[in-house]
């Protein structure tokens, strides 16, 4: 996939948060197996949000488990994982629950979407997640990047699932379909899915998470206690280790 300097330079407003860094800023801490102080399992803070890990197996839009996930967990600082936890109980009160996606994410993680990226395409996921947007320019779109604010361990992606009976709340996209139905106020949804996904962003937003526009499931939570630093221990409960 070839990528014009002005695209790789950009900072990007979806998921990914960050294309590749100017001079300057820091790259990924070195490939490590342990998380540093400070990164705690969300099941142990919340263990009310449902975790739905999609890339620790094939349900994404690589179509296959991507690197560094070796557990289907969710991993997070610890005062993301507590404001989450507070968004949780005031959705809670509303009848609503929350169901995880994606969390931290290591940057070998990254690099296999890259590498995805950089494949021939095969077809087989873009109807579920790209149906109208070419995976080689999912970069300049604002949906993929080299760099990804996930890495930095607060940053998550999630939905709103129904309290009474465990049914996903209509959101008017599934997660990760990387298409211009997916900004947060499409008018190519339906009124009630805008408006679910205005509940969970304000939910979100009064406990310090920030959305972005292209993806209604993602927020980074503002006071990040990593906010430089991209991260490339795996995704596992040994890694909490101490």
């Amino acid at each position: 996939m070839r990528r014009s300097p002005a695209a790789l330079a950009a900072v990007a407003v979806a998921g990914a948060a960050l294309v590749l860094p100017l001079s300057g800023s820091q790259g990924p801490a070195p490939v490590t197996d342990t998380a540093p102080a400070g990164f705690v399992a969300l099941r142990e803070i919340a263990p009310d949000i449902e975790e739905e890990m999609r890339y620790a197996g094939a349900h994404n839009f690589t179509g296959e488990p991507v690197d560094g996930y070796e557990e289907p967990i969710c991993l997070l600082t610890r005062d993301a994982a507590e404001a989450l936890a507070r968004a949780a109980r005031a959705l809670r009160e509303r009848g609503y629950r929350l169901r995880v996606y994606d969390c931290y994410r290591p940057q070998r993680a990254v690099d296999h979407f890259t590498a995805w990226m950089e494949r021939p395409e095969d077809g087989r996921t873009r109807a579920e997640f790209y149906p109208r947007v070419p995976k080689d320019r999912l970069v300049e779109e604002g949906y993929l990047a080299v760099r990804s604010g996930h890495s930095r361990g607060s940053t998550v992606d999630l939905t709103l699932v129904r309290a009474a009976d465990g049914a996903l709340v209509d959101m008017g996209t599934g997660f990760d379909f990387f298409d211009p139905r997916s900004h947060g106020e499409s008018p190519e949804v339906p009124a009630g899915a805008r408006a679910a996904r205005r509940l969970l962003a304000d939910t979100l937003d009064a406990e310090g998470f920030a959305p972005v526009s292209t993806e209604w499931w993602h927020f980074g939570y503002r006071d990040e206690p990593y906010p430089e630093t991209y991260f490339d221990f795996p995704v596992s409960t040994k890694a909490l280790a101490r």
